[in-house]
């Protein structure tokens, strides 16, 4: 198989045997199962952005000494391939993925790599490794672009040598059972991002940060956590790995404006974009902890629901604090929840008008 330049195709030797991948991708977990191949282009100093190849995903072999491993220099991206009822197979926003990546490289000191190379690699992989899209319902293949700091060296500075790479994983439902509401745990004591932080880049950092907190959510008896502001401890900024909207009573929606502390998701940016065209009221405002707790006690909030490339759109059912707890709406799947998620997955799967040109073929 040929793959478009400057990418040179290196067949796995070793594939899963037809039976054996139709066995592990016929109930796939969420990130468990991954294909034959990876993407694969370097960096250095000297040569720039060289060695493209769609290779045999396997092990990497590092030096203890590898930068990344101290000063975590690493980003990453997050965006779904999928097989239309046609048999064609699209991407959905690639070049906006591809541009986050820039942004979040820039951040963290690293090379930008450049759309192309962004979206070439991940256009030859899916071509690689297309017979790895499951057929349950909601099934794609996810991709995870990603580039670490592979510099061999001890000491506090930008390397001068990078590694990034695409993994494809087979996926079904993020949400085992399918979508449901879902419960949140309001982190008092923990912050994600703080101002003049990595809170707008897509780094490892931020992620692992907010894991004690999502551990206490889980002991609490919470599916997730949701993080306040750094500063005032307030504002409510977005979940460990989603962004959040509220929806009122008079029909509007609204969510935290990106101030830097924010991640900028692409789910957040077309469901605000299929809001506009609806002809919603929009507002990316501020929005507190004691503004959320009283209008869903009062009835003016109405639905609130988070979103992200993984899960689509979740609704949020319940919310608690150290000494509070409140439910959202009825508990359940709001109707404006529920029509984000339909018409954003109908737009990614081709099975709706697709105005904006979201999605990206792979021909």
């Amino acid at each position: 198989m040929s793959t478009p330049a400057p990418f040179v195709f290196e067949p796995n030797t070793a594939s899963v045997p037809a039976t054996e991948r139709a066995g592990r991708i016929a109930d796939p977990l969420f990130g468990r199962i991954f294909t034959d191949h990876m993407a694969i282009v370097r960096w250095s100093e000297e040569k720039g952005w060289h060695d493209a190849k769609i290779t045999a995903r396997t092990t990497l072999t590092v030096d203890p000494a590898t930068a990344v491993l101290h000063y975590a220099q690493e980003i990453f991206e997050g965006l779904k391939a999928y097989r239309h009822d046609d048999g064609s197979v699209a991407l959905f926003r690639p070049h906006a993925n591809a541009a986050r990546f820039r942004d979040s490289a820039r951040r963290m000191a690293m090379p930008e790599l450049p759309d192309d190379l962004f979206i070439g690699s991940i256009e030859a992989l899916v071509k690689a490794d297309a017979d790895w899209f499951p057929s349950v319902e909601g099934g794609s293949l996810y991709l995870r672009p990603f580039m670490i700091a592979s510099e061999v060296f001890l000491g506090v500075k930008p390397a001068g040598e990078y590694l990034y790479m695409v993994l494809a994983s087979s996926a079904g439902s993020y949400w085992k059972g399918g979508v449901r509401p879902v419960s949140l745990w309001v982190s008092h004591d923990y912050s994600r991002a703080a101002a003049g932080g990595t809170g707008a880049a897509k780094c490892g950092g931020n992620y692992a940060t907010s894991l004690v907190a999502q551990q206490e959510a889980i002991r609490r008896g919470c599916d997730q956590v949701v993080f306040l502001d750094a500063a005032e401890r307030r504002w409510i900024e977005e979940l460990g790995g989603m962004n959040i909207f509220f929806v009122f009573d008079d029909g509007s929606i609204q969510t935290p404006p990106l101030t830097g502390t924010i991640l900028p998701g692409i789910t957040r940016d077309s469901i605000l974009t299929l809001a506009r065209d609806a002809g919603l009221t929009v507002r990316e405002e501020l929005y507190s902890i004691d503004q959320w707790r009283a209008d869903a006690q009062s009835g003016r909030l109405t639905e609130s629901f988070a979103c992200g490339t993984a899960a689509v759109v979740t609704p949020i059912g319940q919310v608690s604090g150290p000494d509070y707890s409140f439910t959202i709406g009825t508990g359940g799947t709001g109707q404006t929840t529920k029509r984000f998620l339909d018409t954003l997955t109908a737009v990614q799967r081709g099975q709706a008008p697709d105005p904006h040109n979201w999605l990206h073929p792979i021909v």
